[in-house]
């Protein structure tokens, strides 16, 4: 193995480690495949800001793993996933559960298309539309969103996805009190502080639930 990706899968290995979390050797040679797609991808097509593969490592793959324990399923589903953050990495560790990767953006569903192909992902859904106008036959138990827009528009665009017991999960980075206070009493809205090996950045997880009397 070159010392470039050695070194790259050092740093995700340990990251794991300090996440607390298992997976294979053949899971991280997945995500690490993963990580060379989009890598090699960005170079032609802007799928994300950051192009530097060390950073890629912890601020895509660890950042994605880091809320892997507060997901539940079976279903669910990634709201503006873009390159597929952070859905495509938990279906990665999740190989169970069953992960709709939803996107308006033709340019980045055609690479998780290629990504799921190449991958070999059989428990992920591509989904080239707005998440207001998706119709799923099965409500998701996880809707969840990584940097996709302020609370109060999430559960405008996004809370008809959500089943009877199911949870919306989004993932920002200081804690968002003015979009919190805009949700009022009909949202019940659990705070997590993340911690994401080698990033420095303040991260939340917030965990919305209606209340018992919305």
């Amino acid at each position: 193995m070159p010392l470039t990706q050695q070194r790259l899968r050092t740093r995700l290995t340990d990251g794991i480690a300090t996440l607390g979390l298992t997976l294979s050797d053949e899971q991280v040679d997945t995500l690490m495949a993963y990580q060379a797609l989009l890598e090699r991808w960005n170079r032609r097509f802007n799928l994300t800001a950051i192009r530097d593969p060390d950073r890629m490592v912890t601020e895509h793959l660890l950042d994605a793993l880091s809320i892997a324990t507060a997901v539940q399923g079976p279903r669910v589903i990634d709201v503006g996933t873009g390159a597929g953050l952070p859905g495509l990495v938990l279906a990665i560790y999740a190989p169970d559960i069953s992960m709709v990767l939803l996107d308006s953006n033709g340019k980045k569903t055609r690479f998780l298309r290629e990504a799921v192909r190449a991958l070999e992902l059989p428990n992920v859904e591509i989904q080239t539309t707005r998440s207001e106008d998706y119709r799923p036959d099965v409500a998701f138990d996880t809707v969840m969103c990584r940097a996709f827009a302020p609370l109060p528009r999430l559960v405008k665009v996004a809370s008809h996805l959500r089943a009877p017991q199911g949870i919306l999960l989004a993932q920002k980075g200081q804690y968002p009190s003015a979009e919190v206070d805009q949700l009022g009493d009909a949202w019940d809205v659990q705070s997590t502080s993340l911690v994401v090996p080698g990033l420095e950045k303040t991260r939340h997880l917030l965990i919305l639930r209606p209340t018992q009397t919305s």
